[in-house]
């Protein structure tokens, strides 16, 4: 009789727009192994099948071995952002048809007159009104008119929509109207896609409320087949248990819960680079850190103080408000397949276009024909001219210098280097001010934090920004290149739930109603979990507040206690309101009275993780040698005068701890190559990671 094998492998995937990465570990002997792909935009999930067949094959092994598999991936942002989503249809209170529209009247671009007005989701022949009226304090003022809403959704339907917004006035006091409606929607239309808002995001501001709904609804359809197909061709690898998906939040969930919500996955893919980062950087000692994930389409910057990632409820993405849970990641169009062009008044610029992994950059030889900063790293010598990738993808330098020459160095009267030179300044430059909007415009020092970075090309510009910078030193994790998969395989099972009412503490009964409030939240939690995870353990609970002075149109969220509201847990959370306000705007105001108003559940259930940190150790005879020798490209910032250096390239696999190499020098590795400048300094730590200060 066989015997049945025992899963030991875990998998984490991150899907980015040029390359896929993939990172095993084996929980029995700690081994690891790492993986890229290039991405597959048209059809986003063969990348993913593609690399967890081929990083099996790497260690001999088939799908029934396989014990955990998560998936970071940007399917819903370039939805979003490629405008792909869904025929959408809007069902809101009378009166309120126009409001996607109308917005919060700010303009962004005060004095540009050319800048575009983005265009709504939803248009407005989709957008239809029914008369209902719900009163702040939940009461109705206008019943639902159920026979107009029958008619709405004929017409909707008649107009061929793919899914349906519900959004009613004040339904985060008092859904009923919004769930009436959504019963009677799914009853004209099983196989249809509903979103309503109280289940979306039952908080108040209606213009956010709304966007965020219309947003869920757009994506939900080829998200749910996107994560549902996954899971299908995961259990077809014969991958017995089901996978799970990175969300904004820093947590992972079940595709289930991804495909009702994709409004929690628009940041899944920063979500596990940062996840990855604080992991490496606190198992290092470095518990203040600047995350700098530069990728081949952008580059995503997260501030964390003391191990915890900044966390954000409010985000824009091109245009379109959302609130819901996510990691606070700063995004710049600056990535290593960015393009680079001289516009009409001759400045030369780089980014946000990329050429993506198809065509890719020029060196690639796949038909791209613009220059990219990849291209500029080739000719600069910074990267191999003949392969990346440990030798799996072959490139043409030749190509990335003709490219260089006639979009870049001849039309601004330079010799192809300082052409290509001027474009990494630049990419460095709008690099560094993303950062600075995470640490020096928050009022923090960046000197008292490490970067940390990672991604295909962080380590290559990681000592350029962190001159420019001035931060503390740069710490390029062991494995940088496919951190963010890593970075999946840290997390537990993690959901967010929400709810606003507004009371003061001074209102009668205040203690008992928010302690009501987060008994429901709750209970809603476990209910989710119960629904939708069969992971073994027991689910954590962690409560925090959107709290305000009365009077104030803005708000600050504060840690709450467990167990009951009482006398001495509404003082706890006004003296963390007090605090917390002092922190950010230099004074509290004691006397004034504290509202609450959005209650806040984090929920969590734990998965077996194991030691990623540890590195098995590398067996070398005599000291570090180079492995090869090229000329580097320097300018005079980097402290070489201009030109030309004669370098070595050292290969990363071969450095053991306290190894310590001086700059100008080369580290290479399959995913990722670091660039270490005349007047910097690298040395190895115990867990092989590369610390590096100028």
């Amino acid at each position: 009789m066989n015997k049945p094998i025992a899963p030991r492998y875990r998998i984490g995937i991150d899907v980015g727009g040029t390359f896929t990465d993939l990172f095993l570990l084996d929980q029995k002997s700690g081994a690891v192994a790492r993986h890229k792909l290039p991405s597959t935009p048209g059809e986003p999930r063969l990348a993913p099948l593609a690399g967890i067949r081929e990083i099996l094959a790497q260690v001999s092994a088939g799908g029934a071995e396989v014990a955990f598999t998560g998936l970071g991936t940007t399917v819903a942002t370039n939805a979003l952002l490629e405008r792909k989503g869904a025929v959408t249809g809007l069902i809101t209170t009378e009166g309120f048809r126009d409001l996607l529209e109308i917005a919060r009247q700010k303009r962004p671009h005060t004095f540009d007159p050319f800048v575009s007005k983005v265009e709504p989701l939803v248009p407005r022949q989709l957008r239809r009104e029914v008369a209902e009226r719900m009163l702040a304090d939940g009461s109705v003022l206008t019943p639902l008119d159920r026979e107009a809403l029958r008619g709405v959704i004929d017409q909707l339907l008649a107009d061929g929509v793919e899914s349906i917004a519900i959004c009613f006035l004040n339904s985060y006091a008092n859904p009923a109207h919004e769930e009436t409606a959504a019963a009677m929607v799914r009853e004209r239309w099983p196989e249809g896609h509903v979103a309503v808002s109280a289940e979306v995001l039952p908080e108040f501001r209606e213009y956010e409320r709304l966007s965020s709904t219309v947003v869920n609804a757009y994506l939900t359809p080829s998200t749910r087949d996107y994560f549902h197909g996954f899971e299908r061709d995961v259990a077809a690898l014969g991958i017995g248990p089901r996978p799970f998906v990175m969300n904004s939040g820093g947590g992972v969930i079940a595709p289930a819960v991804a495909a009702r919500r994709p409004i929690d996955t628009l940041f899944s893919g920063p979500s596990g680079g940062v996840s990855g980062a604080v992991y490496v950087a606190t198992a290092a000692g470095y518990p203040d850190i600047i995350t700098f994930d530069m990728g081949g389409t952008s580059t995503d910057v997260c501030l964390v103080r003391d191990g915890r990632p900044q966390l954000s409820h409010a985000r824009v993405i091109n245009g379109f408000p959302l609130k819901a849970a996510a990691l606070d990641v700063h995004t710049v169009g600056a990535g290593g397949s960015s393009i680079a062009a001289v516009d009409a008044g001759g400045m030369l610029r780089v980014g946000p276009h990329s050429a993506g992994s198809k065509p890719g950059p020029a060196c690639y030889g796949l038909g791209g024909s613009e220059p990219t900063v990849t291209d500029a790293n080739v000719v600069l010598g910074r990267l191999n001219p003949e392969y990346l990738l440990g030798g799996a993808l072959k490139i043409d330098a030749a190509r990335s210098r003709a490219a260089i020459e006639a979009r870049i160095a001849q039309p601004k009267g330079l010799d192809v280097a300082a052409a290509a030179a001027a474009m990494l300044a630049i990419a460095d430059t709008n690099m560094a001010q993303a950062l600075r909007f995470v640490s020096v415009e928050r009022g923090l020092d960046p000197r008292d934090f490490v970067l940390v970075a990672f991604g295909g090309a962080g380590p290559l510009h990681a000592a350029s920004v962190a001159r420019e910078l001035g931060v503390g030193g740069v710490l390029i994790p062991y494995s940088p290149g496919v951190l963010c998969a890593m970075g999946v395989l840290t997390k537990d099972m993690q959901m967010d739930f929400s709810r606003t009412r507004i009371l003061g503490e001074d209102a009668r009964d205040c203690g008992a109603l928010v302690g009501t409030i987060y008994r429901e939240l709750e209970q809603k939690a476990r209910d989710e979990f119960g629904r939708d995870d069969d992971a073994a353990g027991a689910v954590v609970i962690e409560r925090s507040a959107d709290t305000r002075y009365a009077g104030q149109n803005h708000e600050l969220s504060v840690a709450v206690p467990l167990g009951e509201i009482d006398a001495a847990a509404v003082a706890a959370v006004r003296e963390n309101f007090h605090r917390a306000h002092e922190e950010l705007y230099g004074y509290r105001s004691p006397e004034r009275t504290l509202e609450f108003v959005t209650y806040r559940v984090k929920a969590a259930r734990a998965i077996a993780k194991h030691d990623l940190a540890r590195v098995p150790p590398i067996q070398r005879a005599g000291a570090l040698a180079p492995s090869a020798r090229r000329r580097v490209y320097f300018d005079a910032t980097d402290g070489a005068g201009g030109g030309y250096v004669d370098c070595p390239v050292f290969d990363r696999a071969q450095m053991i701890e306290g190894d310590a190499i001086d700059g100008p020098a080369i580290v290479e590795q399959m995913d990722t190559t670091t660039v270490i400048p005349p007047g910097f300094n690298a040395r190895v730590d115990a867990a092989l990671n590369l610390f590096m200060k100028g």
